[in-house]
Formats: structure tokens, sequence, C-alpha cells
């Protein structure tokens, strides 16, 4: 179904950025990234708390590339 899209102001895109205004088949970023971060971490909310006492995190990757980007 066609889009009708008023006024629309872009201030900046960041360059793995995807910008679109309408209808779109598929979308596919051009690049990827790894986070790593300790137990707890992500956790939202009200009130949590978290007793990790000797918390590690492993960072060995002994497959290097988990999701290859093509052009």
């Amino acid at each position: 179904m066609p889009a009708k899209v008023g006024a629309v102001k872009v201030n900046s895109v960041s360059a793995s950025a995807i910008f679109n205004i309408g209808d779109v088949y598929t979308m596919n970023p051009r690049s990827t990234a790894k986070t790593y971060a300790g137990g707890g971490s992500f956790n939202t909310g009200d009130g949590i708390r978290v007793n990790l006492r000797n918390s590690n995190t492993y960072v060995y990757d002994k497959d290097k590339v988990d999701q290859p980007v093509t052009e």
C-alpha cells in the first residue's frame, strides 16, 4: 500500500544506519558489532537487585567471524 508522508527533517544519519520513507520489501544492515557485558548488565526495570559476587565475562571467540558482511 503506498505511503503518503508529510514533511520530514533529518538532522543526521550515522554511517551504519538505514533511513527509509515509504514502502520497503527488505532492508539489510551493512555492519555488525559484538557486545560483551557482565552478568546483570542489561537488566531494566524498577527495584532490580543483582548480587553477582564473583562474575566473569569471557570474550574468547575461536571462530572470529559470526556474521560476515558482504556487498
